[in-house]
């Protein structure tokens, strides 16, 4: 809702596709910044309370947009300051819920389930939020949908205090920040599969999730809409990835998932090419799905691997660079989105930026061989393979 009601206000405030790209890299960007070094301290703190902290510091944020949407006294710059404090809280809240996961699943081989559930949860909140943001912002204004987010923060921090969760200690040597910093660059960077995977999240990161950005672009101009149109799209995204990330929570197990990796993300970048072609509401909305559909299965079957072969130690530092290739590239392809909206055209710049994410399933595919070969000896270690199986995973 918070998402959806931010860019409406900022179009309705300035009508500019250049400031809506803008606003998104304002909130990002620090995420892209300080990820890795947050990762390192995920790794040092207890996750549970990093996370309540940065839910409390959300729901501050959240609420203090509210207040002056609903006085009238939100301006661009308050919008833009706003936005930098929610990256800095995600750059340590983004890696902090992913390492956490692992920590609520007692049973590695149920994390893969776990993952898909944790993203069906995430897409029902995609699929309404949107619909019910649209509707809230066609009778009222963007300031309620705020409001709504920030109170219902409660529930989340409730919840995490309610938990009772046995952590296995770690041994962790007394390094740096520096050093752990390092080590956890030194990690990603060596290790094929993760650093494989990383990169070809960077790019669509990068080239392909910014077309939400473009959204009310599309919702006002080419399909000739309002808030409510903004929503229907945002909602058809959102059943796309509904479905995909049901489609794993079904799987028995990680065996099969790389493959997915690259067949995502070539359907990803084929529905962002048709829905830049599009100008018929129906298809733009089917266009929408298919890419909401390969975008979640990239991101929840990337999540699951990597979950489930990086080393606990290091937990937190890898799923840092993670959030720096979910949403730490984000920044840069927003700005980018923005300005070549603005040059040549909201449809223009989809379809380009589909064909980059096309271009980096093909490249991947390349890849895969090289990849399996590492990943296989790590499956086998962890029982997901037995030592004398012979099929590729």
């Amino acid at each position: 809702m918070t998402r959806i009601a931010t860019s409406w206000l900022v179009y309705r405030l300035t009508g500019s596709a250049l400031l809506l790209g803008t606003i998104s890299f304002a909130g990002q960007i620090p995420t892209f910044l300080f990820a890795p070094f947050a990762g390192v301290w995920v790794d040092r703190l207890d996750r549970r309370k990093v996370l309540v902290w940065t839910q409390t510091l959300s729901m501050v944020q959240s609420l203090l947009l509210a207040g002056m949407t609903l006085s009238g006294r939100i301006t661009i710059p308050w919008l833009l300051a706003v936005s930098v404090m929610q990256g800095l809280i995600n750059a340590f809240d983004m890696p902090g819920r992913q390492a956490f996961l692992v920590q609520m699943v007692e049973d590695r081989r149920d994390l893969g389930n776990a993952i898909a559930i944790n993203s069906s949860m995430v897409n029902a909140a995609r699929l309404i939020g949107p619909s019910l943001a649209g509707m809230l912002i066609a009778v009222t204004s963007e300031g309620w949908c705020f409001l709504i987010d920030g109170i219902s923060y409660l529930a989340v921090i409730a919840s995490l205090l309610m938990m009772r969760i046995h952590v296995p200690a770690v041994k962790r040597l007394a390094a740096s920040v520096l050093t752990d910093l390092k080590a956890g660059w030194t990690y990603v960077s060596e290790f094929l599969p993760v650093r494989t995977i990383l990169l070809l999240f960077a790019v669509i990161s990068l080239m392909g999730m910014p077309f939400v950005v473009l959204m009310p672009i599309f919702a006002a101009r080419v399909l000739h809409g309002g808030p409510h149109t903004l929503g229907f799209l945002m909602g058809a995204m959102g059943v796309g990835a509904l479905t995909s990330a049901l489609s794993l929570a079904a799987r028995k197990s990680v065996r099969g998932l790389i493959r997915m990796i690259p067949i995502s993300a070539a359907v990803f970048g084929l529905g962002l090419i048709g829905f830049g072609l599009s100008r018929v509401f129906w298809l733009s909305m089917i266009m929408v799905l298919v890419a909401g559909m390969g975008m979640m299965q990239g991101m929840a079957s990337s999540n699951t691997i990597i979950q489930t072969i990086v080393s606990e130690d290091k937990r937190g530092r890898v799923m840092s660079y993670y959030t720096m290739a979910f949403m730490g590239m984000a920044p840069f392809g927003s700005l980018l989105a923005g300005t070549m909206a603005h040059k040549v055209g909201a449809p223009l710049t989809v379809i380009m930026n589909g064909s980059a994410v096309l271009l980096g399933a093909a490249w991947f595919m390349t890849q895969l061989p090289a990849v399996r070969r590492k990943i296989r000896p790590v499956y086998r270690e962890m029982g997901i393979l037995p030592p004398e199986d012979t099929i590729q995973q």
